[in-house]
């Protein structure tokens, strides 16, 4: 799971406008950088102007999953991840990060704000914080844990349930040996009573 862009835009009636980024394009080539990273500018741009206000929806770019959240008041989050991240807390993030921005950042500057000029400083310690979310999120933890504990119960049962035919397989081996052994006293009984110690 790997989070490579965290956007905040502002859904303008032309365009949207870019107010601040943070990406994480440490995975790629150093001479694929400054390209990947104008990729994922331009896809937010445009996964933002493509959404309506008061939505969330996930799109598919290449081997990429955007996931966008546009408030009432034309604020946008984008985040740009793999596809194996969970697109709960994407926009948990994402719902987390326009709150804050909307706190900080005054509404009136947000149709001519730029990253240079926007006032917010937590898209880079959000984007490394939620690299992982099961260290993020809390029940994302939870569910880890959850799921963890559900496979350990499992492989319990399952080798108890091995365990109980094992046991089955004694008992009625030990019936059979009882029987033998209850067939071999009679016979040795018989053979003893027909000789007579002198």
């Amino acid at each position: 799971m790997k989070l490579y862009s965290l956007s905040v835009l502002y859904k303008g009636y032309a365009k949207a406008v870019l107010l601040k980024a943070a990406y994480d394009v440490s995975s790629f080539s150093f001479f694929q950088r400054s390209s990947v990273q104008e990729f994922m500018a331009s896809t937010s741009q445009l996964i933002v102007e493509c959404s309506l206000k008061g939505s969330k929806a996930s799109t598919k770019e290449q081997e990429y999953l955007c996931h966008v959240y546009v408030t009432n008041d034309s604020l946008a989050g984008v985040v740009i991840a793999d596809s194996e991240y969970s697109s709960w807390v994407a926009f948990t993030l994402l719902e987390k990060v326009l709150d804050e921005f909307s706190k900080q950042v005054d509404r009136i500057d947000w149709p001519v704000g730029s990253p240079g000029t926007s006032q917010y400083a937590g898209l880079d310690g959000h984007l490394s914080r939620y690299q992982n979310p099961r260290e993020a999120h809390p029940m994302t933890k939870v569910q880890a844990e959850l799921d963890e504990t559900k496979i350990i119960l499992q492989n319990t049962t399952e080798s108890l349930l091995e365990r109980g035919g094992k046991l089955d397989d004694l008992v009625s081996k030990s019936e059979a040996l009882g029987i033998q052994f209850k067939a071999f006293y009679k016979t040795a009984r018989k053979q003893n009573s027909c000789c007579a110690i002198m």
